[in-house]
């Protein structure tokens, strides 16, 4: 049995949120089961319909996409997942949505298949890492970030094992599991272990997470790749 993944859609043009909403409702997998008109409404939404993913535009009105992304990932056990729109590839809004805790950004002229499949993706518990669009933003706004490197981050880097920091570094890079494996010649379920055991050890929530804090502890530096 498919479980159908609940989404609540957050822009304040209304032409947007129509539209996204019938090319997911189109899915067989996907419901949209809300639609917020800023980023004060998206809170109070996705506490009433508890949505498994939320599309937030960045830009709108009193409470913004950043913020509204703050408080809906800040609590202790948070499930929902953000999944980022924009209008510009390199909008600089966008990075600071991602520390914020968003896992991915998706430009509002994608296609009906991009969208779908980045909110599965999403939904999934994965980070929308590998497109090459997505690198190039979160190397170019964290590149300030990486240059001075902050002490308590860089101390949490300890933590990890050897092997640990070589995949954190693999996926600060945008590789899937199925791709660092191949790279460390050791076996997928292997490289899902290690992501869970670094995602615990640094008390990050998902992969994207785990790029941002490459990048900002200057474990990995924007022109590695």
């Amino acid at each position: 049995m498919t479980t159908t993944i609940r989404v609540l859609i957050a822009d304040d043009q209304m032409m947007v949120r129509q539209g996204f909403t019938v090319l997911l409702n189109a899915e067989p997998d996907i419901e949209v089961v809300g639609q917020a008109v800023d980023g004060a409404d998206a809170i109070d939404q996705a506490a009433e319909l508890a949505p498994d993913v939320v599309l937030m535009d960045i830009r709108m009105p009193g409470v913004g996409g950043i913020e509204a992304t703050r408080r809906l990932t800040e609590p202790a056990g948070a499930t929902v997942k953000i999944l980022v729109l924009t209008t510009f590839d390199l909008d600089e809004y966008v990075y600071e949505a991602l520390r914020a805790g968003a896992s991915g950004f998706l430009l509002k002229d994608a296609s009906a298949d991009e969208l779908a499949h980045a909110v599965r993706v999403v939904a999934a518990g994965d980070a929308l890492l590998a497109p090459n669009i997505t690198k190039r933003l979160i190397g170019e706004f964290s590149r300030v970030s990486a240059a001075a490197p902050r002490g308590p981050l860089r101390d949490r880097v300890g933590d990890l094992t050897e092997r640990e920091t070589e995949v954190l570094t693999l996926i600060a890079q945008g590789l899937s599991n199925a791709e660092i494996a191949a790279r460390l010649v050791v076996a997928e379920q292997t490289v899902k272990t290690h992501v869970s055991r670094i995602l615990f050890k640094l008390a990050l929530r998902d992969r994207t997470q785990a790029a941002v804090f490459a990048y900002e502890t200057g474990l990995v530096r924007p022109s590695a790749f």
